[in-house]
């Protein structure tokens, strides 16, 4: 590799992938149904830049797990911070990722009952609030 090749510049080497978990408030004022509008923008912005991931909503919290291209994920979770739909975002989690862990689909909802699990989750953070959310996913009714 030349000084002006850079990493990222080799077709060869696989794409370094980069994770964000983080959880906010949906904007008072806001109606639930605010989420739908939301997927439907995320799953087609995201299949460009090939993020995937899963939104889960409770009715007032947002919990979101996604994962992509490191500069895409950054890119992605630096216009969520500026998103007025979102209030008190938190990152919980933030990490290069080995492999992904949604191929199914690019971006899932998933709807709880009851705020407990995401507010069990903001307490958390690091490789504990990302085990946390994991065990869970199980749980969720994963629509795509």
């Amino acid at each position: 590799m030349t000084q002006e090749q850079s990493p990222a510049s080799n077709p060869a080497e696989p794409e370094k992938l980069h994770e964000f978990l983080y959880c906010s408030l949906l904007t008072q004022d806001l109606p639930p149904a605010t989420v739908g509008a939301i997927v439907t923008q995320a799953r087609a912005r995201n299949a460009v830049d090939g993020i995937s991931g899963l939104l889960v909503f409770d009715g007032q919290f947002f919990c979101q797990h996604f994962e992509g291209p490191h500069e895409a994920a950054q890119g992605l979770m630096a216009r969520l911070q500026r998103d007025p739909r979102h209030a008190d975002l938190v990152v919980v989690h933030d990490g290069p990722l080995a492999a992904r862990r949604y191929t199914g689909f690019a971006m899932g909802l998933a709807e709880c009952e009851g705020p407990d699990p995401i507010s069990a989750l903001q307490a958390l953070r690091g490789e504990a609030a990302l085990a946390y959310f994991l065990a869970l996913r199980a749980s969720f009714d994963i629509s795509s």
